[in-house]
């Protein structure tokens, strides 16, 4: 009887306990469900039918016929390509500039705190703000035509000539967002033990030596984290884009990226359903390139 109440004494316990922790996870749950669960299944929904709106809303099922005109739409491909190139260029521009605006300012520079400040304003600068001031500098007679004039060196039409208007939002975007990965590698840096590098010293090491055995080693975790925010960010480009290009993706589709496609037509052409699809796509395509950036830069088994 002993026995057979103390089972149930720790029975009543295990399931107040679990009810217990389902009541704190409601919340969490709740919101998960409503802004995260619903919309996908939602997209999912769309993405198979065409939607009506003027006139009322109206919903007719398509099957698969919203992605199979992914494959024959050239301005899918010209956006996929604009933002592959996008990705190829930036993220490890930013990833490296990061790094080493991290090992200067961990290195005793004189008056790095004034630094960290001056470094870390363009991350906490609105994004639009940024755009309208590069646009300024970016003008036929702006700032940078300036400067490259007064070098010597050739001029560009940053806003309408389609080889360099990508570019143009490359260098703006390497430059505003390198440093927010600064402070994450810096916070890294500061946590490896400085034991390591009298060691290496001890044993004849350089300071090359030390950062390419002891600084980017320990530091592979945190060089993932920033490879796969830095990937999930410049795939999801959008406000850039439509402010130099006024929306449309210009000039002659140069700037024309996957999200920038994915507004217009929801938002201009009105299809819902074929936005959806394209959005897909895209959450495809970043599934596919964090995968294979794992593979090479993951933590080792």
């Amino acid at each position: 009887m002993v026995q057979l109440r103390k089972q149930r004494t720790f029975a009543g316990w295990y399931l107040s306990e679990n009810l217990a922790g389902y009541i704190f996870m409601a919340p969490t749950i709740l919101v998960l469900g409503v802004f995260v669960v619903l919309p996908i299944l939602f997209a999912v929904y769309l993405s198979l039918h065409k939607v009506r709106l003027l006139g009322g809303i109206e919903y007719r099922f398509v099957g698969i016929e919203n992605f199979a005109n992914l494959g024959t739409d050239e301005r899918v491909w010209i956006a996929l390509r604009n933002t592959l190139e996008y990705v190829i260029i930036v993220v490890p521009l930013q990833t490296i500039l990061a790094l080493i605006l991290a090992v200067t300012l961990n290195s005793g520079i004189h008056g790095k705190n004034w630094w960290r400040i001056l470094y870390f304003l363009p991350t906490v600068t609105s994004s639009a703000v940024l755009t309208l001031i590069f646009m300024w500098i970016y003008n036929s007679n702006g700032l940078l035509n300036n400067v490259l004039a007064f070098l010597g060196l050739p001029t560009y039409n940053w806003l309408g000539d389609p080889a360099v208007a990508l570019k143009g939002i490359m260098l703006m975007n390497i430059w505003s967002t390198a440093p927010f990965f600064m402070v994450i590698y810096l916070a890294a840096l500061q946590d490896i033990p400085q034991s390591l590098y009298e060691a290496a010293e001890l044993d004849g090491a350089n300071g090359w030596q030390k950062f390419i055995n002891i600084t980017v080693p320990i530091l592979r975790p945190v060089t993932f984290f920033v490879l796969s925010m830095g990937i999930i960010g410049t795939f999801q480009l959008f406000d850039q884009s439509y402010i130099f290009s006024n929306g449309t993706g210009g000039p002659n589709n140069a700037t024309l990226t996957v999200v920038l496609l994915i507004y217009q037509s929801v938002f201009r052409y009105l299809q819902m359903g074929y936005g959806a699809a394209i959005a897909f796509l895209l959450a495809i395509v970043i599934i596919m390139a964090t995968l294979i950036q794992r593979r090479f830069f993951g933590e080792k088994a």
